[in-house]
């Protein structure tokens, strides 16, 4: 990797900070990732096999934050991935990479600005931006690192109890591909609409709304009523089903009542301004506990508008309740989902179980059903998850694809 020049402009940088100024405070971290995913391919491949079934990554994120004074903040990540020779002997392919064009790079994931201004918070630049804000633009956690965003985000607070978030999105790093792809984290580009396969061979339905050409987005989360929390976004997209502009719309209202079980509701609507059809999605969840065990059902439908329901910002993930590990293609659009998730604390860690089955409504498309068992646990200083999937299409003739994810994280 080319680190050794980055290294000494990171020095140079937290020296030159450190020394300007005894007000100037500056922290360093980051974290270090090792991760491997397997699959079968529905019985033509064998797990564990050097192949392109099998990928896996090492990679390094540093970060340098810094209270510069007068209410001014200075973020910025630096992030590396490579894959520590194991293309040569146990796997065939990356998950994540830095540059498309070499195994082992690097490239800047966060470069930002922070302004406090009385009740309202200013960043500006190169950021992650959270779901719980973004429902329809955010930073998606399942592969080696978070995919982050160029973007103008504003965060005000003056009204009590609300939260109001306005931001103007540009750019995203999130890569083409899908849950078992490659994402490019050096890759900031405008990508618009497309569609794509996965290696399932799951034709994915629905063009995919971007923020080609930019969008702006309007957020308000109101807590007033503090059983029933309310979340509502708006987007202008520029680029959507074909190269128009059009708009979407997101809410989300969480019941927290005093009662065993609590209760979720989402839904929303994108619309396309070429007069093709608006496509609508509707979400309810239930959670509550057994005992030791938490339980959560939850049910979406997508009906079959021409836009698929995804995160707009070149990532591959749903904000649905029903999303899972690997089934956001089939979730996403003209669709109905159930699904079941059990969760319990097991030895250093928490056992999680959870079942979805989906209703493909469309004429030529396929159900799908998939089950994923995780344990997520604390181990020799580190976080790690281990992951089993069954990835199963209701087609004749096609065996269930079998996937093991593993991944171990240490932070400092």
């Amino acid at each position: 990797m080319k680190i050794t020049k980055l290294s000494l402009v990171a020095i140079a940088a937290v020296g030159m900070m450190s020394g300007a100024s005894a007000d100037i405070d500056v922290k360093v971290g980051g974290q270090g990732v090792l991760y491997y995913q397997t699959m079968d391919l529905g019985g033509d491949a064998d797990l564990f096999d050097k192949g392109a079934n099998s990928r896996a990554n090492a990679g390094l994120q540093l970060n340098l934050n810094a209270d510069l004074g007068n209410d001014f903040g200075l973020g910025y990540q630096e992030t590396f991935l490579g894959t520590l020779g194991l293309e040569k002997n146990l796997v065939g392919n990356t998950m994540q990479t830095a540059d498309r064009n070499e195994l082992n790079a690097h490239s800047m994931t966060k470069l930002y600005i922070t302004k406090k201004i009385a009740n309202t918070t200013l960043k500006l630049g190169r950021q992650e931006l959270p779901k719980s804000l973004s429902p329809l633009a955010f930073s998606e956690g399942w592969n080696v690192f978070k995919n982050t965003f160029d973007a103008a985000v504003a965060i005000n607070s003056d009204i009590p109890d609300t939260t109001v978030v306005g931001a103007y999105v540009g750019q995203s790093n999130g890569g083409a591909g899908n849950a078992v792809g490659i994402t490019n984290l050096g890759n900031f580009d405008n990508l618009g609409a497309k569609t794509n396969l996965d290696l399932n061979g799951d034709g994915i339905k629905g063009d995919k709304a971007s923020i080609n050409h930019g969008a702006y987005l309007l957020t308000i989360a109101n807590k007033s009523v503090k059983e029933l929390p309310i979340t509502l976004s708006y987007y202008t997209l520029n680029d959507i089903a074909g190269g128009e502009a059009g708009s979407a719309i997101w809410a989300d209202i969480q019941g927290n009542f005093d009662i065993p079980v609590k209760f979720g509701l989402q839904g929303g609507q994108i619309s396309p301004e070429n007069h093709l059809d608006d496509t609508t999605a509707f979400g309810v969840k239930a959670s509550g506990k057994a005992g030791p065990v938490a339980l959560t059902l939850a049910y979406s439908t997508v009906d079959d508008g021409p836009v698929a329901v995804k995160n707009v910002g070149t990532g591959v993930k749903t904000p649905l309740y029903t999303q899972m590990i690997l089934n956001q293609n089939h979730i996403s659009s003209d669709a109905d989902t159930v699904m079941l998730k059990a969760a319990a604390a097991a030895g250093p860690g928490k056992l999680i179980a959870q079942y979805g089955a989906t209703t493909d409504n469309s004429d030529a498309g396929t159900d799908y059903q998939e089950l994923d068992v995780i344990y997520k646990f604390k181990a020799l200083g580190t976080n790690m998850l281990l992951a089993y999937i069954m990835s199963d299409h209701d087609v004749d003739g096609q065996d269930p694809n079998n996937i093991i994810r593993f991944w171990t994280r240490y932070n400092f």
